[in-house]
């Protein structure tokens, strides 16, 4: 089950994506323009997707995944469109909203199926592949690995997530920094260090049949995220 600590950031989390920031998050995720420090946060979750995307196979005919914080829908629509049946799932209504809105769903054979709930949630069943890009970040590193542990038994080929690393260049930015004006700034991030959520995961009973793959960090003006890999021993 969740901790308490992992329930109060999914409210924290719920209010902002939801009521505090939905015109900031519908521009990001869109082709409108920027500013500087926007730019390149759009630019790095759009490098960020691209290497999920390139862990999955290109052929996914058939194949049944799991988006875990789908937003807008963009990581899930590449994934239809390569044959997949994705269950796309985001705590905000105004986001899962939008993501239908933006989404063209005459996919040749794959189809998405956009929810608004919990991503760790059992109700959504088994996954050949599980992606939560970007969805874990607010959490502590000890929530993150709980919350893998209780994905990834119900992942049969992988699962695919990223956290913020935490680096003394990281810490300035976030310190001098701002990504969005305060009335719109989204709940602080949890950068943990590599290592550390390497030994977390490690020692959750859960992934106990589960095994670090690959990894890649992906740095660029004001995002910085880190992609993992899980994957069956």
């Amino acid at each position: 089950m969740p901790t308490v600590t992992y329930l109060e950031r999914r409210e924290q989390l719920e209010t902002y994506f939801d009521r505090t920031a939905v015109d900031a998050w519908s521009r990001m995720t869109s082709n409108a323009p920027l500013g500087r420090i926007r730019t390149t946060v759009r630019e790095g979750r759009e490098q960020m997707r691209n290497t999920l995307l390139s862990w999955l196979p290109q052929d996914l005919s058939g194949a049944r995944v799991l988006d875990a914080g789908c937003g807008t829908g963009a990581l899930a629509t590449e994934a239809a469109r390569r044959g997949a049946d994705v269950i796309a799932v985001d705590l905000s209504p105004t986001l899962v909203k939008l993501a239908k809105q933006r989404t063209d769903q005459t996919f040749k054979t794959g189809s998405i199926d956009f929810q608004v709930g919990d991503m760790l949630s059992p109700k959504h069943g088994h996954f050949d592949y599980i992606v939560a890009m970007d969805s874990l970040i607010h959490y502590s590193a000890a929530d993150m690995a709980r919350s893998l542990g209780l994905l990834a038994p119900r992942s049969e080929h992988g699962v695919l997530c990223t956290f913020v690393p935490r680096t003394p260049l990281l810490a300035l930015m976030h310190t001098t920094g701002r990504l969005f004006l305060r009335k719109d700034r989204a709940p602080a991030v949890e950068p943990t260090s590599p290592a550390k959520l390497h030994q977390l995961i490690s020692a959750e009973p859960r992934l106990a049949a589960w095994r670090l793959g690959r990894t890649k960090r992906i740095s660029n003006g004001f995002y910085t995220s880190e992609a993992l890999e899980l994957t069956h021993k």
